[in-house]
């Protein structure tokens, strides 16, 4: 999904995956809080300056605390 872009922002394409869910998905097992698919890579898009600023904003809502892991960061084209 692209979204309308500001002077100077740029749309990033940012994968994400829970580590907890795939350690646990990997022994058949289900994490309390979050769904068996965050054991796979998740795309969002992001509207940010910059690839700092992307991976910000992703880790203020899919906390690293709570598991989550950036696997990459692209610009979209």
């Amino acid at each position: 999904m692209r979204h309308p872009t500001r002077d100077g922002d740029k749309v990033y394409e940012v994968a994400i995956y829970n580590k907890d869910v795939r350690s646990l998905v990997k022994d058949n097992q289900s994490h309390i809080l979050f769904d068996d698919n965050w054991a796979d890579a998740q795309v969002h898009d992001v509207v940010a300056k910059d690839e700092s600023q992307a991976r910000e904003m992703i880790a203020e809502r899919y906390p690293p605390d709570d598991g989550f892991v950036i696997q990459w960061v692209d610009q979209a084209s």
